[in-house]
Parts: C-alpha cells; structure tokens; sequence
C-alpha cells in the first residue's frame, strides 16, 4: 500500500467515524453547545449545524476514497476546516463550561492544521490514481 492511499484511508475512516458522531444525540447536544452564538439560528440552529457539518464530513470521507471525487472532496474539506474552526475556538474560550472537548486554542490550530495537512496529502499528494 503506497503511503498516499494508506493516509487517504485513515483520514476517510477518522472523517465517517466524527461524521457518524455528528448524528448520536448525546454527540450532538455536545456540539451544539460549541457552536458559538453568533452563528446561532443565522439561518441554522446549533443543532442543524452538527448534522450538516456531520454530513459534510461524512461526504469528504466518502469524496477522498473515490478517485474523481478526490480533489474536489480535499477541497472542501480544506474550507470545511476553516468553517468550523470558530466552534473549537470557542470552546478553547470556555473550559469550564465544555470540559475535556475544550483542547486550549494553539494545540487545537496545531491539530487542525496537522488535519488540514494530512486532508491535501490525502487529496492531492503522490500519485492520483484514474
């Protein structure tokens, strides 16, 4: 297995495994509580925010496996991450209302950008197969 298609798979499994995540209800509530304020009901709820991101992510996972997908899915996935991001920031704001899911703000933008990482040498690096 060529290392490129060895990180598409384990990025497309973490990808369904947190999209999945997104659709549990004791999950869900945890995310919604994350979504900050300011993007509350302009137009989605908390809530229908986790099931579109959710599926946002179980569509990349889904877009890295198949070869003609492949770029387009790292693509959005790539924005997907920035999208999300003010969610974690927030978070990262209030450790004492969100506990452990609260990771401090700079090793979260580490992680997300090590994510953002592996997502483009998923989509983009090595060889693309046809």
């Amino acid at each position: 297995m060529q290392p490129t298609t060895a990180v598409r798979a384990v990025m497309a499994t973490a990808l369904a495994g947190m999209g999945g995540l997104h659709f549990v209800p004791s999950a869900g509530r945890g995310m919604a509580a994350i979504v900050p304020p300011a993007m509350r009901d302009r137009p989605l709820s908390a809530r229908q925010l986790v099931l579109l991101t959710g599926a946002c992510e179980l569509a990349g996972a889904a877009g890295l496996l198949v070869p003609a997908t492949r770029r387009a899915a790292g693509t959005a996935l790539l924005a997907f991450y920035v999208a999300v991001f003010p969610a974690n920031a927030y978070a990262a704001r209030h450790p004492d209302r969100f506990g452990p899911i609260a990771v401090p703000f700079w090793p979260r933008l580490a992680g997300q950008v090590g994510i953002a990482a592996l997502t483009a040498y998923a989509a983009f690096g090595g060889r693309v197969s046809r």
